[in-house]
């Protein structure tokens, strides 16, 4: 510390106060005893104990900044006491997060007023800006700069300007400027890729957001985008305004182009509006609404287009969410949960038409769905609505589901009675659809299920007996083949779960291991009872796999109870990790011994009369991080094929490189292989780029394939299919992907996404990320900020 640097305490009020001019060394030992006399008569006053922080303060509180001294440093010092102080020669000024630094600097303490010149310099919580002449009110941060160049830390924007402006220590105006993220390179020619010249730039640091007027937005030095008024992020903090307009091409639409308005109502409410021209069908206006709220949340979209000339009339879709609980004095003391799920469009081609908007998992089948559900006295219970709208086509017909008006449903359980476990379930529903396309008529369905068990359970092992009973009534509106108008049916159900849990620790390939031998047998016995007369509303069989083999009954939902008479043997084996307990690897197999016919089916099924069922053969390997790999196969032991297999596999050594495959086989019914990657293509001429993290590329200049392909052996063609290419530039990325979507067995749709992304302000075109990250396992953003920077990165 140079001996002519004197520490200025500034005076806390424009009164006149004699300041302390002291040297360094004694600044810091007043600092230090009066810090400690202070802390430990409050110590002594309110019992206030000090607990010590690794952390540095990123941002210091406002009461903090102004409690905080002002030093000043350089070759010469001179001035007069309580009044100003000048410094010449490698002058520098401090205070809390600021620095600033110049050839000559006056600071006249009454006023806080800094004045510098000549290779001025200024740090403000990591932004830096440079130039000729400034004039500061240092606490307040009041001031100007000319001719400066600047650097953000928040997005590692820059640029120069004729003056900056300083309004606060959050706000500042920046008169005839640029903007861009392109790091100068060496030499006079150097221009950036892209850049923004305004008229002015207002920077809001505490909203994060700039607002350009007068802009125009270049590229490779050609303008593209002349900009009347621009609001752009600083951060990825939302913010009100028009959002860049996006372009896509598309077999059926057409050319569109979407100009997004986005508002932020506050910060658990936006909305979103997307008006788009499709030059083959006309204008489509988009809407969404998002809230959220400490008990409830919700999301609302529309879409309207007035008239579509593909179609010849008026299009338009809904589709509403919502998730809470209402509370009051009227309500149980739990309170009421309402769950809302609301799908509606205008006509049956809507699903094939508008392929991207609908958010249902089958786009035919839109459901309207409405839960009231309500806990008290140890009951679960809820109300239920359902109706659904059907969208076929005359090619594809499908036979509509029930809807349910209503479904009253109620659940008691209580465990650890003395060691047994009680539940009981019971559900009304009212089952309604078209008979004619149904075959069936409609109902009023009660179901009960009570159940009672004893387990018993220890670190080695297991054992459940377990009673059921199945009570069910049905009341037909029109009555069935054999006239009756109502039907009853009670089945009761025992069952016995065991296994044991055997552990060693192993050694292979070198890595110490802690294996499990856990063999499991389940046993069924269901006594058979004919409903061969009963319609079916809500049952299916169940899947065939691991979830499913343990369980008492082969159909899903209440319509059917499978009669069974079985025992399910099963053996896994896992390798642990001794330390964290993380799984290595599962093998894993199991099979059912039937002892006598299962006459319970669906209807136009057979009786199950093999006696020993399919083996269901299951591993997954996690032996390495790079490599992941899962299957599960169903093998006939009487044909030595298998029925049914699932094959998957991931490879990724590292950020921004993973290739996934799988491969999907039913017997007679399907054969599929999927494949998705994303993988630097500078590799394959051993550039092999940097390992800057996730969210941050791997360098300029390079290229990334990113795609999936899920292509039907049994049929010989692709079914659906993502292909793009990613160019990463550092300060801008590009982006081309085309996506091919099948509508039906014979018509798919196309459309080609591209987009530059200039980082740090802006993306124009299509955004194809979301589709990326939807459809590509485990798809990493080029750019996402992870952490927000610190100014300890950009520290004086």
């Amino acid at each position: 510390m140079h001996p002519s640097m004197p520490a200025v305490k500034r005076p806390t009020s424009r009164t006149s106060q004699k300041p302390l001019l002291l040297t360094p060394v004694a600044c810091v030992v007043w600092g230090l005893l009066g810090s400690a006399g202070v802390h430990a008569q409050e110590a002594g006053e309110e019992g206030i104990q000090l607990k010590s922080s690794p952390l540095l303060q990123d941002q210091p509180g406002t009461a903090t900044q102004e409690s905080l001294p002002t030093f000043l440093k350089g070759e010469r010092t001179f001035g007069r006491p309580d009044l100003e102080t000048v410094v010449e020669g490698n002058a520098e000024l401090r205070r809390g997060d600021m620095v600033i630094r110049a050839d000559r600097m006056e600071y006249f303490q009454p006023d806080d007023l800094a004045r510098a010149r000549g290779n001025v310099y200024i740090n403000k919580a990591g932004n830096v800006y440079q130039g000729p002449l400034l004039e500061l009110k240092v606490d307040v941060f009041e001031g100007f700069f000319t001719q400066p160049s600047y650097r953000f830390l928040r997005n590692g924007a820059h640029g120069e300007a004729d003056r900056v402006d300083f309004l606060s220590d959050q706000r500042m105006a920046i008169k005839n400027a640029t903007f861009t993220t392109c790091e100068r390179t060496p030499g006079p020619s150097w221009m950036p890729d892209w850049i923004l010249r305004a008229a002015s730039i207002d920077i809001d640091n505490e909203e994060e957001v700039g607002l350009a007027t007068g802009a125009v937005l270049s590229f490779k030095g050609i303008p593209i985008l002349p900009i009347p008024i621009l609001s752009f992020p600083l951060s990825d903090k939302r913010k009100s305004g028009v959002l860049p307009p996006t372009f896509g091409l598309d077999s059926v639409n057409g050319a569109e182009v979407t100009l997004p308005y986005y508002w932020n109502i506050a910060p658990n409410r936006d909305a979103t509006v997307f008006p788009t021209v499709m030059t083959k069908r006309g204008l489509n206006m988009g809407g969404e609404f998002r809230y959220l709220e400490p008990g409830y949340d919700g999301q609302v979209r529309l879409d309207l287009m007035p008239d579509d000339r593909l179609r010849q009339h008026t299009r338009w879709g809904y589709a509403y969410t919502h998730q809470g609980r209402i509370t009051g004095s009227m309500v149980p003391d739990s309170g009421l949960g309402l769950s809302l799920s609301l799908n509606r469009v205008s006509d049956d081609n809507y699903w094939r038409d508008f392929t991207r908007v609908s958010s249902s998992l089958t786009q035919r089948l839109l459901a309207n769905d409405m839960t009231l559900s309500w806990s008290n006295w140890g009951f679960s219970n809820s109300v239920r609505t359902l109706k659904w709208q059907t969208l076929q086509d005359v090619s594809s017909p499908i036979t509509p589901p029930y809807d349910r008006l209503p479904q009253v449903a109620t659940q008691y359980q209580r465990s650890g009675v003395n060691g047994f476990d009680f539940s009981f379930n019971a559900d009304y529903t009212r089952f309604q659809s078209d008979s004619a396309l149904t075959g069936q008529p409609n109902t009023q369905r009660t179901f009960a299920l009570a159940q009672v068990s004893r387990p018993w359970q220890t670190p080695s092992g297991f054992l459940t007996p377990k009673v059921q009973l199945h009570a069910s009534s049905y009341q037909f509106d029109t009555p069935l083949s054999n006239g009756a108008k109502s039907a009853s049916r009670i089945v009761p159900t025992f069952s016995l779960d065991s296994g044991l849990v055997f552990e060693r620790d192993a050694s292979y390939f070198g890595r110490a291991l802690r294996q499990t031998l856990e063999p499991r047998a389940f046993y069924v016995y269901t006594p058979f009872r004919d409903q061969s007369h009963l319609p079916i509303y809500d049952s299916g069989a169940t899947d065939f796999n691991f979830a499913n083999i343990y369980t008492e009954n082969a159909f899903v939902g209440n319509d059917r109870i499978s009669d069974n008479n079985l025992l399910t043997l099963g053996l896994t084996s896992r390798l642990l990790d001794p330390d964290t307990g993380a799984e290595a690897a599962r093998f894993g197999v199991a099979q059912r011994l039937r002892f006598k016919n299962q006459n319970v089916t669906l209807p136009g099924g057979t009786p199950v009369a093999d006696r020993i069922s399919d083996i269901l053969l299951g591993a997954s390997l996690n032996w390495d991080p790079k490599w992941t790999f899962d299957t599960t196969v169903q093998f006939n032991p009487k044909t030595r094929r298998s029925e049914r297999s699932t094959i998957g596999a991931r490879y990724s050594p590292g950020n921004y490189r993973v290739i996934s495959a799988a491969y999907r086989f039913q017997k007679d019914l399907s054969e599929q292989l999927d494949i998705g990657w994303q993988w630097p293509i500078n590799d394959l001429w051993g550039d092999m780029g940097q390992d800057l993290g996730p969210g941050q590329g791997q360098g300029g200049g390079r290229w990334y394939s990113v795609g999936r392909l899920n292509f039907s052996m049994k049929d010989g063609k692709l079914v659906d299919s993502i292909v793009g290419l990613e160019y990463d530039a550092c300060c801008w990325l590009g982006r081309v992907v085309l996506e091919r979507l099948q509508t039906g067995t014979t018509s798919a749709t196309q459309r080609i996404m591209f987009q530059l992304e200039f980082v740090g302000f802006s993306r124009l075109g299509a955004n194809p990320l979301k589709t990326l990250k939807e459809n590509i396992p485990h798809y990493q953003y080029l750019r996402e900020q992870i952490n927000s920077p610190s100014r300890f990165s950009n520290y004086d």
